[in-house]
């Protein structure tokens, strides 16, 4: 019995292929682009091919994600926050609060112990705290995304970046930037804006537990370790946080099936 969960979101489209064993047998990564069903399509092919599997091997796909109802082949749709929930109780029974930053939205979640969701907090209406939000700061900064975090790791001071709209937030980068403000600096204090926007979130959902985080931004360790400093603890991550929607999402179809 082989099932697929596939998880589209604004940045990437990811896609995770289990057995009854509820053993990953593939998943696959790939950026989302312009076209969401080109991209579902394209990391859907791509998870086939490396477990070594036919399309009609798949008994059920369940899709989530911003784009989910433009799955074709699916045979279900849930939302990405049941997802995520599942996907991380499923790693990791003792979470029970999560943290997930996407490309356009931040969310915190708190769960129970079978991994339903009892509450979450989502800001969805504005680019701060988010992984678009990050990407015009590196654009602003001209570095590359992915040397954010490292290069955050060497600041030795953190500069408050005060303004909480993006396009306000890289005005205020550039004037930074002009007085000789170091770049690794910077880095922090917009590490630090990200974070305290995603904590106000958690502190909503309130919960209790262990605090996972999943999501593309989850790779970032200067977020991660911005977000640790704020809660003194050390956060759960999964070897690759970025798949946990598009598990979740597979984990509900296994069920479904095994339900008929």
């Amino acid at each position: 019995m082989i099932v697929a969960g596939i998880d589209i979101g604004s940045l990437s489209t990811d896609t995770v292929v289990l057995n009854e064993h509820k053993e990953i047998l593939s998943y696959s990564i790939v950026p989302t682009g312009a076209s969401s069903k080109k991209a579902c399509v394209a990391s859907y092919d791509q998870a086939i091919d490396q477990a070594k599997i036919k399309k009609e091997d798949v008994e059920y796909v369940v899709s989530t994600g911003y784009g989910r109802k433009g799955v074709d082949f699916a045979d279900d749709q849930v939302t990405e926050i049941t997802c995520h929930a599942r996907g991380l109780h499923f790693w990791n029974p003792n979470i029970g609060r999560i943290i997930d930053i996407g490309g356009q939205d931040s969310k915190a979640i708190a769960i129970n112990g079978n991994g339903k969701v009892m509450k979450f907090a989502m800001n969805d209406k504005c680019a701060a705290g988010t992984g678009r939000f990050l990407e015009v700061m590196a654009r602003a900064l001209e570095i590359k995304l992915e040397k954010m975090g490292e290069l955050s790791l060497i600041s030795t001071e953190s500069i408050s970046i005060s303004s909480m709209c993006t396009v306000f937030a890289e005005s205020e980068i550039i004037s930074l930037i002009a007085d000789g403000k170091p770049i690794e600096d910077l880095i922090k204090g917009i590490h630090m804006s990200v974070s305290g926007r995603v904590l106000g979130l958690l502190d909503r959902v309130g919960g209790k537990g262990d605090i996972a985080m999943s999501g593309g931004v989850a790779k970032n360790i200067g977020i991660v370790k911005a977000i640790e400093e704020k809660l003194g603890i050390n956060l759960n991550i999964p070897e690759e946080p970025q798949i946990m929607g598009a598990l979740g999402a597979a984990i509900i179809a296994l069920e479904k099936i095994q339900s008929m």
